[in-house]
């Protein structure tokens, strides 16, 4: 069979899994297939929760009696290593456009990875319905990008389609619109190169991938590189090391639609998975038995932030969560690091271990899976990884892009500006301004809240690393002390009511508290040690206020990126099934003076 094998790459909300929905939904039409649920590639919870991609998943449809592999990528930064991991498996890319926003920071990672590999884009500018749709200029960005990335000749010279993915619609000519995607899959197999394939050369493929499944055990992923493997057949799996294991595939598939299909052989060129072989990791190779040879290890960008993770140690370890100690975090962190490739761990002590990843939200989706699996642990603050270069010390730098109303830019501006931001690029787009900045990755921390509510939510914010630069100096980026409970007990809404005038609170009448559990933010920048657990008096006289309402103030609901950023470096995040609680490193006040 022939094939061809493409990535659909793009900057976070570009419609890239609206893409794959539609080219999913077209081949059905065309015959083969099944039904597909709206956003079908997004399988886990949190993505669906969330609408973003998190995790390169590979799907296929059949055309004109070619299989085309196709794989989904996420367009957050923070999964960069998901997408450098994968782009090795294809021979070209989609890569979507958004036909107002334009390239944005993600666009130009992930192009970066793509062209440096060598493969042949094709562009897609999407979302051309929309009202401030500008095609041809985005047709023009893209080019510069291109060029500014080091295309050569022949990448530079792409194929331009523009598309409305929500309703299944991709053509050549702005002036001649189709309904269907059918010019994107003849120009698919016009332009994409097909794989090279040797079916007679000895077996040979790497491991970009893994799964479980419980009957089968641990199933690898990746695109056989040449030869051919048939069911029951024993091979070699090489691995980082050096050394290699002999093994046997139990059970070849290969993909069509959403389903994996059994099948006794799979060849050259096909993007496959084989399941028996159990000690693979992503990287390694899996190669002949008589002739085995290795293929370069896949290798990804370093992790820039880091975050310390304990076992929980509050007063309410242990109430709601089913693991609780350091060796059931221990095993879970090591079981992470197999499937994600940018991830790493160090085991400080035995029971503190320093967890490393590509920004906040790649390591809170970690948090958020565990907590849901039913683990308990603690977090701290995070911190960004800090190289020394020449004897001199370096932060990571972060390439911002935010897109704010016109009447809130000055504001933000000068906000970043006193985060240590440089101003790179401005460019005034209608009522809104488009501004570019160079900021340290650690002035970004807790910044997504305030930027929210300084644009009144109406600001749009993306950034992606951008690498190292020397240290900026100090940063202050919280202005706000916390509320500190000095007593154990419940909450009372009269102590409440008579603190709020104080600073914000977090929690509510009648919620347990223990002493040095922070219970909301003061309004002054020192900590503040404040009684909850105080009710009013009560005495046989009556007062001219004993019948007055007590009217609270509804708490600020923190989620856990929102805790994350809110943190200050004595400050933890206390995650159980059930709650996120925030407290102090130290929990006796007289200790912490």
């Amino acid at each position: 069979m022939e094939y061809r094998n493409i990535a659909i790459i793009a900057h976070v909300d570009h419609g890239k899994t609206t893409l794959v929905d539609g080219l999913l939904k077209q081949t059905l039409i065309l015959g083969h297939g099944e039904e597909i649920a709206e956003r079908a590639m997004d399988s886990n919870d949190l993505e669906r929760e969330r609408g973003i991609t998190i995790l390169a998943k590979n799907t296929a449809v059949e055309y004109k009696g070619v299989k085309i592999n196709i794989v989904d990528t996420p367009g957050h930064a923070d999964f960069g290593g998901e997408v450098e991991r994968v782009l090795g498996m294809v021979d070209g890319c989609l890569l979507l456009v958004d036909a107002a926003e334009g390239p944005m920071p993600q666009t130009r990672f992930v192009l970066r990875k793509a062209l440096e590999l060598g493969l042949k884009p094709i562009v897609v500018i999407n979302k051309i319905d929309r009202n401030d749709a500008r095609p041809e200029e985005v047709v023009d960005l893209t080019f510069d990008l291109m060029a500014e990335l080091g295309a050569n000749d022949d990448q530079l010279d792409f194929p331009i389609l523009y598309a409305i993915s929500r309703e299944g619609k991709a053509f050549k000519d702005l002036n001649d619109p189709k309904d269907d995607f059918q010019e994107l899959f003849d120009l698919v197999l016009e332009k994409i190169p097909a794989p090279k394939v040797d079916l007679d050369a000895p077996f040979q493929m790497l491991v970009t991938n893994l799964d479980y499944n419980e009957y089968l055990g641990r199933i690898v992923l990746g695109r056989v590189n040449r030869g051919t493997v048939k069911k029951g057949e024993f091979v070699q799996l090489m691995h980082k090391d050096g050394t290699m294991t002999k093994t046997r595939v139990v059970q070849p598939f290969t993909h069509m639609g959403l389903k994996r299909i059994e099948v006794d052989q799979v060849g050259a060129g096909d993007i496959v998975a084989l399941a028996g072989i159990e000690d693979a990791q992503i990287g390694e190779t899996i190669a002949d038995l008589a002739d085995p040879e290795a293929l370069p290890i896949i290798t990804v960008d370093e992790p820039t932030v880091s975050m310390l993770f304990q076992p929980n140690t509050s007063p309410f370890a242990g109430k709601e969560g089913k693991y609780v100690t350091s060796r059931h975090i221990n095993d879970r962190l090591k079981k992470e690091v197999m499937t994600n490739v940018s991830l790493k761990v160090e085991e400080v002590r035995p029971d503190e271990f320093i967890v490393s990843g590509r920004g906040e939200l790649h390591l809170s989706i970690l948090l958020e899976t565990m907590r849901r699996e039913g683990y308990e642990v603690q977090v701290g603050s995070p911190q960004v990884i800090i190289r020394e270069i020449d004897g001199e010390k370096h932060e990571p730098v972060e390439h911002l892009v935010i897109d704010v109303p016109e009447q809130h830019s000055s504001t933000v501006i000068g906000v970043l500006g006193a985060r240590k931001g440089q101003m790179v690029n401005m460019e005034p787009q209608g009522t809104r301004t488009r501004v570019e900045f160079k900021i340290p990755s650690r002035a970004l921390f807790g910044f997504r809240t305030q930027f929210l509510s300084m644009t009144q939510g109406e600001g749009i914010m993306s950034h992606v690393f951008d690498g190292y630069a020397p240290w900026a100096g100090e940063l202050k980026t919280r202005q706000n002390g916390s509320l500190v409970s000095m007593e154990d007990g419940t909450a009372f809404a009269y102590s409440i009511w008579k603190l709020q005038d104080r600073g914000n609170f977090f929690i509510d009448a009648g919620q347990e508290v223990y002493v040095g559990m922070i219970v909301g933010e003061n309004a002054r920048e020192q900590d503040m040690n404040v009684n909850v657990c105080k009710n009013k008096k009560l005495t046989n006289v009556r007062s001219s206020g004993a019948d007055d309402a007590l009217t609270l103030i509804p708490p600020k609901r923190l989620s856990l990126e929102d805790a994350l950023e809110y943190i200050s470096d004595d400050e933890l995040v206390e995650l159980t099934p059930q709650s996120i609680r925030l407290r102090k490193k130290i929990l006796n006040p007289s200790m912490r003076k």
